[in-house]
């Protein structure tokens, strides 16, 4: 599996063949937009920085779209959408909180929350995932102690930041005492090698 940030809260999953899009940057959006094929694309939230559909279709390749709550199976995949409240750019909206497995690695993308409190009835619907996404402060999201606290309640393996400046950057890699993580292009990495991995914080460079 290769994951590539793009941005905001925007990331790219391949495997093979299959390429998923999680929050692409919309037209809209303030923010630089890249644009690719995806089979696959997830939008947490109904916001410009996050349900740009239009670009990842690319040539012949549309993507299957998915915008809300609920239970989907695509190309094999099952995926599980949660909503929740939450605030963005101080207004309320409802998050929808994605988990999906490819490949035997189970994987959680909890979006724009606002709050590392989440309700009892969405909890008890997300596994322990092997990789947690997760914002650290940017655009109002929950400050950096508080989403570290929430990754590491969920048990993740792997925990990627999101949504982040270079000072939120440095506040929730000091919350998990590691502070002389290096950020890297992507990560490429497959199931046997999570096994050992507890908590441990990657950096992906947008």
């Amino acid at each position: 599996m290769i994951i590539t940030y793009l941005g905001k809260e925007f990331f790219k999953i391949q495997q093979g063949e299959l390429v998923v899009a999680i929050n692409p940057i919309g037209k809209d959006s303030k923010e630089k937009a890249s644009r690719f094929g995806a089979r696959i694309a997830l939008s947490t939230m109904n916001h410009p920085d996050f349900n740009g559909f239009e670009n990842v279709s690319h040539g012949d390749t549309v993507p299957f779209e998915i915008s809300g709550p609920g239970d989907y199976e695509i190309q094999g995949i099952f995926l599980k959408g949660v909503g929740i409240e939450t605030e963005y750019e101080k207004e309320k909206y409802i998050n929808t909180i994605y988990s999906f497995s490819i490949e035997n690695i189970s994987i959680c993308f909890l979006g724009a929350l606002s709050s590392g409190k989440l309700p009892a009835d969405v909890r008890e619907q997300i596994d322990s995932p092997d990789i947690v996404f997760i914002s650290v402060g940017g655009a109002g999201t929950m400050e950096a102690s508080e989403a570290y606290k929430l990754a590491v309640s969920l048990d993740a393996k792997v925990i990627i930041p999101m949504e982040y400046d270079d000072k939120l950057l440095k506040a929730f890699l000091k919350e998990g005492g590691q502070e002389g993580v290096k950020s890297i292009e992507k990560l490429t990495i497959k199931a046997k090698e999570l096994m050992d991995k507890e908590g441990e914080i990657i950096v992906l460079e947008s």
